[in-house]
């Protein structure tokens, strides 16, 4: 049996992995081999859905014509004079690609009709009745993927904006843009995203809050950043990150630090740094990472802060995830063992991160048990995955602004993209253990575990139910990793007063909004405990609408659930670790 085939049901110690015969070894390699080739993507996983689609559309006579019909009319529709775009409405159109003026040209304007009819023929073929749904969202997936490279946005002689810069810089933007591309041809883009991220230096420019590190064990360095106030909040703000992340998106540049602005609002705040895994690290799993993560870091906030006051706990995406675990475990009886330092959870607040995994977004779409197996393959060998295979699977998702509107911009504009603190720190990659890598997708993607309160920790299931501190969930509009929608399943899962904000941006934009940011709004509204649900379609219309960054009412929130604001005083500590960030934020590896 192969060993990274286990599920969670299954005690998975090293004594009891049986030794890979050689018929597996080979069957590994080569599904090893053409998984890499394919972008780690299963062949197994995209053929069914494939074939799914085409058996069940060529058994459905009425479907073809009903299909045949729709693309008539959409070809009659992009053909008609009519139907040519005027000036005003081609700024208003809702894709970015096609709100230039210039697209109200003719012949433009008609490309672009043409071209939005093929969405909206695609949008309806890419499906057939009978489909499972699964395979429905890989056949959709994957028609806006091949929308999304043809696209007349994309071409020198069908993108009249690429063609209006040709002339107004009488061929020199394309000249530069044609050196890019030589340029990247002979290093890789990769080189120049180094290039441009070797601009903000960790400890220097980013990562820069003066802190301490205060505890280390082999999985984690605890950094502690003292209020900068004269009086603080007794109740230290906790900060777990996600483990694929270096944890310095919540302390970029000082403008935008989220540690940075919570110190100055008079709270102490302590930040899990993850240990970047090597080969030797691939036994670690969830258990681990929960036990020698957060449970650890909190046991030594309770020796360094005392037990008398609370923790304001705080996750962000998977470290959110692992947080809710946690939080779960330890409001249990029998979830964990628990030690004398173990302070409580004052409050649990989460951004951006799942619970429920039934709707997870385009990440989820490729998660199944022929892809689980491949990625195991792939990760078998190494011990990990690599912050680069992690990388280019979000490139591959978002291909549309990350890669085509990208190479669009650089290869025929000459506009080199500029680096900045965010890109910096999305070019700073991180690793992730093979076992723990397959529990997780194993236990939350494909089983849903905790949402069903099957998660176990440490041999005992949890469940979220039993979490009565207050909660702050927070999620953003336009999410592909952790959609809102996705988020804000918690309000059924559990009966805890939660105040759910749902604010402009993406995952990370949406998240790192500090004030002063331009053009930022939330929305925001409270649960009471054991409150009446609310849809998300209606949520809206309950909600109050601000204007603004969404850290002043968190920091708001965080207060009125503290004790009074006492004198500060100075930290000692006996342990010398070193200074903030730390040596694990540092860690690279060659793959």
């Amino acid at each position: 049996m192969n060993p990274l085939l286990l599920t969670l049901d299954t005690p998975w110690t090293k004594a009891e992995i049986p030794k890979e015969t050689a018929t597996q070894q080979l069957d590994r390699l080569w599904h090893s081999a053409i998984a890499e080739s394919l972008g780690g993507l299963s062949p197994v996983s995209l053929a069914l859905a494939l074939a799914d689609w085409a058996w069940h559309l060529g058994l459905s006579p009425g479907r073809q014509m009903e299909l045949s019909r729709l693309a008539l009319k959409l070809t009659e529709q992009s053909c008609s004079p009519a139907n040519v775009i005027s000036k005003h409405k081609g700024l208003d159109d809702e894709d970015p690609r096609f709100r230039h003026e210039a697209w109200a040209r003719w012949p433009f304007c008609q490309m672009r009709a043409a071209f939005r009819n093929c969405e909206i023929f695609w949008a309806e073929a890419a499906s057939a009745p009978g489909m499972t749904a699964h395979h429905a969202q890989i056949t959709h997936f994957f028609a806006r993927q091949w929308l999304g490279m043809l696209t007349p946005a994309n071409g020198l002689f069908t993108n009249p904006v690429v063609l209006d810069d040709v002339v107004q810089s009488q061929g020199a933007h394309l000249l530069q843009g044609f050196i890019n591309r030589l340029e990247d041809l002979n290093t890789g883009h990769s080189q120049w995203a180094a290039t441009q991220a070797a601009r903000f230096v960790v400890g220097r420019d980013v990562a820069c809050t003066p802190g301490k590190v205060v505890y280390r064990n082999h999985l984690i360095e605890l950094l502690r950043f003292d209020a900068q106030t004269t009086q603080v909040h007794p109740e230290p703000v906790f900060l777990v990150p996600s483990w694929i992340m270096k944890y310095y998106i919540l302390d970029l540049s000082p403008h935008n630090s989220m540690v940075r602005y919570l110190v100055s609002q008079g709270h102490t705040v302590y930040m899990l740094s993850w240990r970047n895994p090597q080969a030797k690290d691939h036994d670690l799993s969830m258990d681990d990472y929960l036990r020698m993560g957060i449970l650890d870091a909190l046991g030594e906030i309770g020796v360094l802060s005392g037990t008398d006051y609370g923790v304001h706990a705080v996750g962000y995406c998977l470290g959110g995830t692992l947080l809710a675990i946690a939080a779960a475990a330890l409001a249990r009886e029998h979830g964990v063992e628990r030690t004398a330092h173990l302070p409580t959870l004052q409050t649990v607040t989460l951004l951006a991160a799942q619970t429920d995994f039934s709707e997870p977004g385009e990440l989820g779409l490729f998660i199944d048990e022929s892809q689980i197996e491949y990625l195991d393959n792939i990760t078998r060998g190494k011990g990990y995955l690599t912050g680069e295979q992690m990388a280019g699977s979000f490139q591959f998702l978002h291909s549309r602004d990350l890669i085509w509107t990208r190479r669009m911009r650089e290869y025929l504009m000459g506009e080199r993209e500029q680096g900045s603190d965010l890109m910096a720190w999305n070019a700073d990659t991180t690793r992730m253990p093979a076992r723990m890598h397959h529990e997780y997708l194993i236990s939350l993607y494909l089983n849903n575990a905790l949402a069903s309160s099957a998660y176990e920790v440490e041999g005992h299931s949890i469940s979220l139910g039993d979490i009565h501190t207050p909660l702050l969930v927070v999620a953003t509009e336009r999410d592909h990793i952790s959609p809102w929608t996705s988020v804000y399943k918690l309000h059924h899962l559990c009966d805890a007063e939660i105040t759910f904000v749902l604010t402009s941006g993406g995952h990370n934009a949406g998240i790192v909004s500090e004030p002063g940011h331009a053009n930022r709004s939330y929305q925001i509204k409270t649960r009471p405990a054991q409150g009446a649900w609310i849809e998300p379609s209606h949520w809206p219309v309950h909600a109050t609408s601000c204007k603004g960054s969404w850290w002043p009412a968190w920091h708001q929130w965080l207060a009125e659930r503290s004790s009074p604001m006492q004198a500060a005083q100075a930290f000692a500590t006996d342990q010398d670790f070193g200074t903030a960030p730390g040596t694990y934020i540092f860690q690279k590896y060659k793959d």
